[in-house]
């Protein structure tokens, strides 16, 4: 069996966060650890309040993990602010040949800010150029590049603005397009779509945390960057349509779809 690891914080409702990362690593058949950045007050209406953990607990979550068990892939979500990015990024360094994928949270489905300016520039400086692959939504890829993203178009130029500032690769993700749900990939040579009919729903809570979550377990099991993008694109959108509703707010995806409807193996 491989092991992955999600750096993140914790969601009560467990649609989003370690909580949705887990599920996820478990439907590929991964092994899931956990270091939590946060622990948040929060359900499928959104998010009510944060407290993030002291730096050196979360480093200490990370090294003692990787003292024990073998690393074979990373997920960073929730890193709370610009110490516990900080501390993440020492512990990481440490151990240059782990794929890390980097989901930069930096704004709640409800709308609720995760991030301040200095935790962004924190993780532009520290955390995208040790990451293999980051995952930003449209928001996100506006924060971290001060363009404007709308289209497609805009969405592969961003893809290249991120690459110089040191990402390895990305995935600009679609959701907030209007029609499909269009992901770009781009690994600074080639450029690769990912579209996929937009399901109407509003159970999206945790999307952004599974499909990464999803790579990470993909690549843990040995997969090509590229075709672990593909894989968990499939996955994500497979989630989506098979998610059931519950709670008030936005519910959560299926995990389990896979299971439970008989579909193909992802592995």
């Amino acid at each position: 069996m491989r092991h992955a690891l999600t750096i993140a914080g914790s969601d009560p409702s467990g649609g989003a966060g370690i909580q949705a990362d887990l599920k996820t690593f478990a439907a590929f058949g991964v092994y899931g650890m956990s270091a939590i950045t946060a622990a948040t007050v929060q359900n499928t209406c959104g998010v009510r309040e944060a407290q993030a953990l002291k730096p050196g607990l979360v480093a200490a979550q990370i090294g003692c993990l990787f003292e024990d068990i073998r690393v074979d892939a990373v997920k960073i979500g929730m890193t709370a602010d610009a110490d516990v990015i900080s501390a993440i990024a020492g512990e990481l360094r440490k151990h240059p040949g782990v794929p890390v994928v980097l989901d930069p949270v930096m704004v709640s489905t409800s709308g609720h800010a995760l991030l301040d300016p200095a935790a962004v520039h924190a993780l532009t400086r520290q955390l995208l150029p040790l990451a293999a692959l980051i995952t930003p939504n449209l928001p996100e890829t506006t924060v971290l590049t001060g363009r404007e993203v709308r289209t497609v178009e805009d969405m592969r130029t961003a893809a290249v603005d991120l690459i110089a500032l040191g990402a390895r690769a990305v995935v600009v993700k679609g959701g907030h397009l209007d029609g499909d749900a269009v992901d770009v990939f781009f690994d600074g040579r080639d450029f690769l779509l990912l579209p996929q009919p937009r399901v109407a729903t509003r159970n999206t809570h945790g999307t952004g945390c599974t499909f990464s979550s999803a790579v990470a377990a993909a690549l843990a099991n040995g997969k090509p960057l590229p075709d672990a993008v593909r894989v968990a694109k499939t996955y994500i959108s497979e989630a989506i349509a098979h998610a059931e509703t519950l709670g008030h707010g936005h519910g959560p995806v299926n995990h389990f779809y896979a299971a439970t409807f008989g579909s193909a193996d992802l592995l």
